[in-house]
């Protein structure tokens, strides 16, 4: 969208005020309710929708009554709220032209009150050109759910950190000097993209000093990511400015050597087809062989101790992980300290389990028993009765032999079956299995009646399928069967 300031000398504190109440309900709502806008903006009288329609005049907010009567900021809405903000703090007093357009962002030219020149960049995620943010950026980290007008916003946040950092350690880069929601204010560089210089004086050392920037940048743990002749600025004295940051990782992240090795070769493939160098970094035309060159490599970067990666969380390497690693090396450290002596510890624990178990499983063991004293299970006829046990009657002769009877013969189990010449112990011992044999006898005759009625009952008699045709007296089948009874 077009940046048009001249509608901003217009607007009035009440028209700033309803803009502030829609970017203040739009983290609840994609599309703001009216009646929110109208509580949180508090203006008397109705006086919001009347605001809501000048603001919709100018194309600052967008209109949606699908669901609901709703509003949610443009992108020219959101650039006023920026601009305000940023003239009240007294940053810069005018808005100049346009600059410079890529897919995330356009730049324009702002002044002070003084008359000095300032770069205005404004970011614009979500175009056409470039809606793969989610999978190309981090910029969402655990979120699902995104707005265009937040993610830009974290991406000017995260540019202007990173552009104050390295300018604080000394690399070629712009002035960072005020950022607001998605704007970011910085020192207009003076020169040309590199991408629009046809000559060279000395490109070979133009060349050097672009490597050693991304050697540089890796040795502070970070990694430009989109290092390439669109984000290099040369002056006419060919000093090299680099731009364009929110993109850049940690050296700690997973891709990081790809993303290194890509930002090596773009610069090796431009100077390479605009200036005939080659990587041996002459200038006959010839090329060599990718395996004998002697491009920088990812692995042979050694990282100085200031890494800036740890400074401003950067993607792959944040503070959390960075304690979390610390924690769980100190714990591995004293783990293995301590493993010898876990071991003797747990070896002695698992003998004397040993013994406890073993001690505990002998106790369980069955003994085997004589089939004259096992209890058996006899099943009766059905017209009999059914008893759990069969005890096997035995008398002990003088001559020391065994008499014993068989109540199969009668189908019936003697209770009195018991040994002769017993003590009075064993005979109340008999007594009270007795009864209990009796008990259970009677419980099982009364789950097999049960059984039987249950079984008995599934069975619908023949007489008696067709019994609710003949309901009642007067019906033609009632008077069929009385005469068959009387015939």
């Amino acid at each position: 969208m077009k940046l048009d300031v001249n509608a901003l000398r217009y607007l009035s504190k009440d028209d700033f005020r309803v803009l502030t109440a829609c970017e203040m309900g739009m983290p609840q709502h994609e599309i703001v309710p009216a009646e929110l806008v109208d509580r949180i903006a508090g203006l008397k009288h109705g006086g919001t929708y009347k605001v809501l329609r000048n603001l919709l005049k100018n194309k600052l907010v967008h209109h949606d009554c699908k669901k609901y009567d709703g509003f949610r900021l443009t992108y020219l809405g959101y650039d006023f709220l920026a601009i305000k903000t940023l003239v009240n703090r007294g940053v810069f007093a005018s808005v100049g032209r346009q600059i410079g357009v890529g897919k995330e962002s356009d730049i324009f030219e702002v002044a002070t009150e003084d008359g000095t020149v300032l770069a205005m960049k404004l970011h614009r995620l979500g175009r056409t050109s470039f809606r793969a943010v989610k999978s190309k950026r981090d910029y969402l980290a655990h979120r699902r759910s995104f707005n265009w007008l937040y993610l830009s916003r974290l991406a000017a946040l995260k540019e202007f950190a990173f552009m104050k950092a390295l300018g604080d350690h000394g690399f070629p880069v712009p002035t960072a000097v005020d950022c607001n929601r998605h704007c970011v204010i910085m020192s207009l560089v003076p020169g040309y993209p590199l991408v629009q210089i046809r000559e060279l004086q000395n490109p070979d050392d133009v060349f050097d000093k672009i490597l050693g920037l991304v050697i540089r940048l890796a040795e502070h743990g970070l990694i430009h990511c989109d290092f390439n002749e669109f984000n290099i600025m040369i002056d006419d004295d060919e000093t090299v400015t680099m731009i364009d940051f929110p993109q850049m990782v940690s050296v700690s992240h997973r891709n990081a050597q790809m993303y290194f090795d890509r930002d090596i070769g773009c610069i090796y493939k431009f100077f390479n087809k605009r200036f005939n160098l080659t990587e041996k970094g002459g200038q006959d035309g010839s090329e060599t062989d990718d395996d004998d060159s002697g491009r920088p490599s990812f692995l042979s970067i050694q990282k100085s101790s200031g890494a800036l990666d740890k400074e401003l969380a950067a993607s792959g390497f944040t503070k959390k992980e960075q304690v979390e690693i610390e924690k769980f090396i100190d714990e591995n450290a004293e783990e293995h300290d301590s493993g010898s002596d876990d071991e003797d510890s747990t070896s002695e624990q698992d003998s004397e389990g040993g013994d406890a178990v073993s001690a505990e499983i002998s106790s369980l063991k069955i003994v085997d028993q004589d089939p004259a004293g096992v209890p058996d299970l006899v099943v009766m006829d059905s017209d009999k009765h059914e008893t759990l046990s069969k005890e096997h009657a035995t008398s002990t002769s003088p001559s020391g032999e065994n008499k014993s009877t068989d109540p199969a013969d009668d189908g019936i189990v003697d209770p009195k079956g018991a040994e002769s010449g017993g003590d009075d112990d064993d005979d109340s011992s008999e007594d009270t299995e007795d009864e209990d044999d009796a008990l259970l006898t009677k419980q099982l005759n009364k789950q097999r009646k049960r059984a039987m009625a249950a079984a008995l009952g599934r069975r619908r008699p023949l007489n008696s399928r067709n019994a609710y045709k003949d309901k009642g007296k007067g019906t033609m089948n009632s008077k069929i069967q009385r005469q068959a009874c009387q015939w």
